[in-house]
């Protein structure tokens, strides 16, 4: 087939007993490639490369790793209007959200290129005359990576630069509904110096796959980001074979407007955060809590802008809104505003099915009033631009409320007050906060990463990324 996309295993590019089609959700008769499927062998072969690679990358100099994730940075870069556009086809950000995101994954690239340098240790005294201490960190081992579908290029780039900049070796698998992104980093990695077997690309199911690079005794940490389901069930699994595991999973993020609230950034803010890039991210604001004050304003305004938003083919100009990423996650959509509606609450602006010129999954962003935090719509999380409003007496109710969830990534407050905004940032149950700003968005050198049920195990992104790529080694010395 001549527009198949291989695997990448041991420096050689290996086709797959099959092939699956990436499908543009903007317009369905629009297949990008077929991506080849790796099964349980060809990951085994791939984890068995990475092994054999692992001796000679972890003892790389600092210089010859900054050399290769710079240059993949660079290229990311020099090429972000075509990797952006491929982003949009593949997951339906629009134009403009994904040129966005594959700037922030080349600069990761570059970010950690520069943390390969500056990667040290410590030298300690001992308790006992003329002995030494050092404190090493050292790479891990084989690494497991699994990225979801929602952020392409972003989520592959921040487990994988870290992983290659503190000498470790990879076996990557991409989420199956987008392969393209994950196969335009490995296709420029191969051309950069980096030695066969330290990267390895792995494309296929997570029956297949994933469950390979969970269990192989070879795999000695893996990185997951994805469904909560599927990351409790990999959080067991490694540590049942005591593997170093990291997992970011869900959140049901909520985001208080209090009565003092500029009334613009508020809006502005909420929106943002629980309406673009589709709704399809870990951090958006799903529950939005609003005091009483300036809660029938708020609706309204946020209605009024809601009306404003074009919803259509991500690639085409003015698009506000692109497609929601497949069939079976508009149905789920579509799903949780039925239910919302049953239990009693407003449909206030959208969720229905819109057709556009091209056949896509289209849906208008749903906001949901009258609802409560016990409501099915205020616990589980949607995953797309499905947003319900919480009305409450004040901020202390507000607080209250906000943490009532098994969740705990991300939670936004908008207000005018230093009091409330100084208290929110301590009591806060999420890992991030953000005051009179989007849930959503996340500078690319700052830890990433929540509370409760949203993450397990150490931050991903910025220099606390070695928490988890890298172990702690303690030697002592006494010369005798």
């Amino acid at each position: 087939m001549s527009n198949e996309f291989k695997n990448y295993i041991n420096g050689e590019w290996v086709s797959g007993a099959e092939t699956r089609p990436n499908i543009n959700p903007s317009d369905t008769s629009d297949v990008i490639g077929h991506y080849a499927q790796a099964d349980a062998a060809q990951t085994e072969a791939a984890i068995d490369a990475a092994q054999a690679a692992f001796g000679g990358w972890a003892f790389s100099t600092p210089q010859q790793r900054f050399d290769v994730l710079d240059q993949v940075g660079n290229e990311i870069l020099a090429r972000r209007e075509e990797i952006g556009r491929l982003l949009s086809r593949e997951e339906g950000k629009t134009l403009p959200e994904g040129m966005g995101e594959t700037h922030r994954a080349a600069m990761i690239f570059k970010y950690f290129a520069a943390e390969a340098l500056r990667l040290g240790g410590e030298t300690l005294a001992s308790v006992r005359p003329g002995v030494s201490v050092d404190v090493l960190r050292q790479p891990v081992g084989v690494v497991g990576l699994i990225a979801p579908w929602n952020f392409p290029i972003a989520i592959p780039a921040w487990k994988i630069a870290p992983a290659l900049a503190y000498g470790n070796t990879v076996v990557f698998k991409p989420a199956e509904l987008v392969p393209g992104c994950a196969w335009t980093i490995a296709e420029i990695l191969s051309r950069t110096s980096l030695p066969k077997g330290v990267f390895n690309l792995v494309m296929g199911a997570g029956s297949q796959v994933g469950a390979a690079l969970v269990d192989s005794p070879k795999v000695k940490a893996l990185s997951f980001t994805g469904s909560v389901a599927t990351g409790r069930r990999i959080i067991a699994a490694c540590a049942a074979r005591q593997a170093k595991v990291q997992a970011e999973m869900g959140g049901k993020n909520p985001v208080i407007i209090l009565d003092d609230a500029d009334l613009n950034v508020a809006v502005n803010a909420t929106v943002q955060s629980a309406f673009f890039s589709t709704g399809q991210r870990c951090t958006a604001s799903s529950r939005i809590l609003v005091t009483e004050g300036i809660h029938d304003r708020f609706v309204e305004a946020v209605v009024a802008k809601l009306q404003t938003l074009k919803v259509d083919h991500a690639l085409k100009a003015g698009t506000d809104i692109g497609p929601v990423v497949d069939q079976r996650q508009l149905d789920q959509n579509l799903r949780y505003v039925d239910i919302a509606q049953k239990e009693g609450g407003r449909l206030a602006f959208g969720g229905d099915v819109v057709e556009r010129e091209t056949r896509g999954f289209y849906q208008r962003p749903a906001l949901i009033t009258d609802t409560r935090n016990d409501m099915t719509i205020s616990r589980e999380e949607v995953f797309g631009p499905v947003a319900n409003v919480i009305r409450v007496r004040d901020y202390d109710e507000a607080l209250a409320l906000a943490n009532d969830t098994e969740f705990g990534l991300s939670a936004g407050l908008c207000t005018t007050s230093l009091k409330h905004a100084a208290h929110f940032k301590l009591h806060a149950q999420a890992g991030m906060v953000m005051i009179n700003l989007p849930t959503a968005g996340v500078d690319y050198h700052v830890p990433f990463g929540g509370s409760k049920g949203s993450s397990y195990g150490p931050r991903e992104q910025g220099s606390y990324a070695r928490e988890f790529y890298t172990t702690v080694k303690t030697a002592y010395t006494f010369p005798g």
